[in-house]
């Protein structure tokens, strides 16, 4: 069933990466209609997040913010299906890097770094970073259910010298390049909200205590990799521009969690500024009721 999907979808979403921009955003208009006025896909968890990180917020706002975002939202799913046929130089035309040097100038000093990034705008393109250095580039992601998009996204990756890696891993995969002296750069999108048997530090997220990953942390002391968040805005339509911000570039001088927290209050401002460019869809604040005690 699996290669049946995948042989039945594969030449649409192909077929949509060919058309021109103007047309690709007429179908990503066309996907709104069903996604937010026929289905209503997620509508319900998309406003109680915000009704819930919002309370000062009018219902007439909240609702402006809820169809801003299911048209982002949709920008993204054609976007991605866009990243099977996109030229270099387009992709570097809209996904832009102010700053690029400070990743070049880690590079001088024999540096590793992890990239920590928030569901926020889109990380959909960021894999055009790795024509800009010489590093070994990966991503952490979740492994599709559905064994050929799983290859065809690895590959859509690996255009540009960039692999996806699951969390499971990671660690090993890092380990081994870091034991072969092989400089890597390493992706993660690190707010989501951790299993809680797993959740080892809880703060305040948008004024909410929930469990927040430190994944990204403990692997950059453990491997001595310098820490970058990766700020990224819509600027229009297509069109995105990318800051990189140095959280650390020694993270054992930094106490347990504090690289952590200073992402997480990146991703804060990130939201607060343009909120509609955040995730929504995901279930973030699902743990906030399961405070445990040692961390009220």
């Amino acid at each position: 069933m699996q290669l049946i999907a995948y042989i039945l979808i594969y030449p649409f979403f192909w077929l949509v990466s060919i058309l021109p921009f103007r047309l690709l955003y007429a179908f990503s208009d066309f996907i709104y209609l069903f996604i937010y006025g026929i289905f209503g896909y997620r509508k319900t968890v998309v406003q109680e997040n915000l009704r819930l990180v919002f309370p000062e917020k009018s219902s007439e706002e909240i609702n402006t913010i809820t169809k801003k975002f299911y048209h982002h939202l949709c920008d993204m799913v054609v976007e991605s299906m866009k990243s099977m046929t996109i030229s270099e130089a387009e992709m570097k035309k809209r996904y832009a890097f102010t700053n690029v040097e400070v990743l070049q100038e880690l590079e001088k000093q024999n540096r590793s770094i992890i990239i920590m990034c928030g569901h926020y705008a889109s990380w959909e393109w960021i894999f055009i970073l790795q024509t800009y250095i010489s590093h070994k580039g990966f991503g952490v992601y979740k492994r599709l259910s559905n064994k050929y998009f799983d290859r065809l996204i690895k590959r859509i990756r690996a255009r540009y010298n960039s692999h996806l890696i699951t969390t499971k891993e990671t660690i090993v995969t890092l380990k081994a390049s870091h034991a072969k002296n092989e400089l890597t750069i390493t992706g993660f999108v690190a707010d989501q909200s951790p299993k809680l048997d797993k959740a080892h530090h809880w703060n305040n997220f948008m004024g909410i205590t929930v469990p927040i990953h430190t994944g990204a942390e403990m692997l950059a002391k453990q491997l001595d990799m310098a820490v970058v968040f990766f700020d990224v805005r819509k600027v229009k339509r297509g069109y995105y521009e990318t800051t990189f911000k140095t959280i650390a570039e020694h993270p054992n001088d930094f106490k347990n969690y504090e690289i952590t927290d200073i992402f997480k209050d990146f991703v804060e401002q990130q939201i607060k500024e343009q909120p509609e460019y955040y995730l929504w869809t995901h279930k973030r604040w699902k743990h906030r009721n399961n405070v445990p005690a040692k961390f009220l």
